[in-house]
């Protein structure tokens, strides 16, 4: 029987997962996030390095570990809220990030540094919230009027930019775009109405019969869910990232019975398996070479991420946060990486993005990840605890891998 290439690289990634929290544990003081853990173990076990896996041959779960980190990140979000106070903050600063990123990408256009201009300046104005997600939790910082603001921060400088790439950069042209997002959008619309219709009949109470058993119908529910809204915007020429950040907002107002149950089942499938393929994966995919010849083009987009995205952040919050909370939100404003990586592969894809500056951005993504979310830890100071979030719930805690 041949050898199974799929079989070895998820054996490989399994083994980076279930050490990361062991060697996060092992360095306290670095507040080093498992998802670095998981990017650095990508490209050691990748083709790059030791090549004991390939990123294809596990392409299926890939993206349904994207899917479920953009399912959280949409279901962490309640879009009601951005009506309130750190949403409107969230959408201000947004605004002004665009506005800045215009002009800077309009001057690097003018001097030929780069030719994708829409691709590049959406990208400047990126936030990982499925990436900042499991940081939070860790560290105990959702919650409060600080985690508050950076998950609003997060979804914002998520969902926008996802809306503009649906419309400004479809292959098939912005009306078509525009409509595709409208027919996707009105797709979840209808899912969030739809167990309204069967939540009183015979068929709901079956359902919540079985939810806790091992026939786990809302947690299929759900994943059925999530793949048909995922199957939809690709169909439509859209990014799978609309249709899971979409179908997370379409659970927060669907799950029915257990939520605080169903919210722990996620999380362990989600951040128990399928995520850190993700970002294992992305790790193995990094063109090191490509990176390698054009260091100074990383740095430059990791600066201007810092920038345009990062530093609106102290003006904006300067009533409502400490100096200290505002550093830390530029610096977890401009953690950035899937968007960067999905603006890349379209910006090639179309030939108007130099090959040099794909792999630039998905270096500073990376890096971003790398280097920003520990300084923000950082600044908390040695040991103190956290003062502006709340402590996760017991199921966090043990899915996360905390001690």
């Amino acid at each position: 029987m041949a050898a199974n290439p799929s079989l070895g690289t998820l054996l490989a990634i399994a083994l980076v997962a279930a050490g990361a929290p062991i060697i996060v544990g092992m360095f306290p003081r670095l507040h080093l996030p498992q998802v670095v853990v998981f990017l650095i173990g990508g490209v050691i076990i990748g083709p790059h390095v030791l090549g004991w896996a390939e990123p294809l041959s596990v392409a299926p779960f890939v993206n349904l570990g994207l899917g479920f980190l953009f399912l959280l990140a949409g279901y962490e979000l309640d879009f009601g809220a951005l009506r309130a106070a750190p949403g409107r903050l969230a959408i201000i600063g947004w605004l002004v990030s665009l506005s800045l990123s215009l002009g800077v990408v309009g001057l690097l256009a003018a001097t030929g540094f780069v030719h994708a201009f829409v691709p590049v300046a959406l990208a400047l104005t990126t936030t990982a919230l499925g990436i900042l997600l499991p940081i939070l939790h860790e560290n105990h910082l959702l919650g409060g009027p600080f985690g508050d603001r950076v998950v609003a921060a997060g979804a914002v400088g998520e969902f926008f930019p996802i809306v503009a790439i649906a419309v400004f950069l479809s292959a098939k042209g912005q009306f078509v775009g525009l409509v595709s997002l409208l027919v996707v959008a009105l797709a979840a619309v209808l899912l969030s109405y739809a167990p309204r219709i069967f939540r009183r009949g015979r068929v709901g109470q079956i359902t919540l019969a079985g939810e806790n058993s091992t026939t786990q119908t809302t947690l299929r529910w759900t994943i059925l869910m999530l793949l048909f809204l995922l199957v939809i915007a690709n169909q439509f020429g859209l990014d799978v990232v609309l249709g899971a950040f979409l179908a997370g907002g379409v659970l927060r107002r669907w799950a029915p019975g257990d939520t605080e149950r169903l919210d722990a089942k996620l999380d362990a499938i989600g951040y128990g398996f399928f995520i850190p393929i993700f970002f294992v994966a992305a790790g193995m995919s990094l063109d090191l070479a490509s990176i390698g010849r054009s260091p100074g083009r990383v740095l430059a987009f990791l600066v201007l991420l810092l920038i345009v995205r990062g530093l609106p952040a102290v003006v904006i919050y300067r009533r409502s946060l400490s100096w200290r909370e505002r550093f830390q939100m530029t610096l977890l404003s401009a953690t950035s990486l899937p968007l960067l990586v999905a603006l890349s592969e379209i910006g090639l894809a179309n030939g108007t993005m130099l090959p040099e500056n794909a792999a630039a951005l998905v270096g500073a993504g990376v890096l971003s990840v790398l280097i920003y979310p520990a300084l923000a830890l950082a600044i908390r100071g040695r040991g103190e605890p956290s003062t502006t979030g709340t402590s996760p719930e017991p199921h966090d805690t043990s899915i996360q891998g905390e001690p």
